[in-house]
């Protein structure tokens, strides 16, 4: 497997693009999330090469993100499946999504995605504080995780970020 551009980039987005940031790998993560399963149902879906499929398939299933089972039928069929980690990435895909149907489609949603429960259609995405109240970015800093090093904790507000005062170069907007 090619080495990643962000392997060096201590930066869980980065290295979260090197595992499914390529444009390929979204859309094989959506046909997953809508029920494709089979290697030829990919293929026919997608309108991808089988070369691209099977590299993309391959990685998918090298980072846990799908898992590969045998399926009944000729010719060695195979089964592709989310894992815990591939589901995970549900988040990520609905994002995409509304946003492109706020921005791309002008509102106009080629699919819609309803709760089971009641049938109603699920709310935009948003980040909240843990009490439920909505954020915007100027809401938000950035400070120093447990995994950080020298170099974000120096870009970031040092060790102690959190009980500082808010650093310009840490939040969101500079306003």
């Amino acid at each position: 497997m090619p080495r990643s551009p962000f392997e060096n980039q201590l930066c869980s987005a980065a290295q979260a693009l090197s595992e499914i940031g390529e444009w390929w790998t979204l859309l094989i993560l959506r046909e997953a999330f809508f029920g494709t399963q089979r290697f030829t149902d990919f293929q026919a879906r997608l309108g991808i090469a089988r070369n691209i499929l099977t590299a993309r398939l391959n990685k998918l299933v090298a980072t846990g993100i799908l898992t590969r089972q045998t399926a009944p039928g000729r010719g060695n069929p195979r089964l592709y499946r989310l894992t815990a980690k591939g589901r995970d990435t549900l988040p990520v895909f609905i994002a995409l999504a509304q946003w492109g149907d706020c921005w791309i489609n002008e509102g106009k949603a080629p699919i819609r995605i309803l709760e089971v429960a009641t049938g109603q259609e699920i709310d935009r995405l948003r980040i909240c504080a843990r009490d439920g109240r909505p954020l915007a970015a100027r809401d938000m800093r950035i400070v120093p995780g447990p995994g950080a090093d020298p170099e974000i904790r120096r870009r970031f507000g040092g060790a102690d970020a959190a009980a500082g005062p808010l650093h310009a170069a840490s939040s969101f907007f500079k306003s």
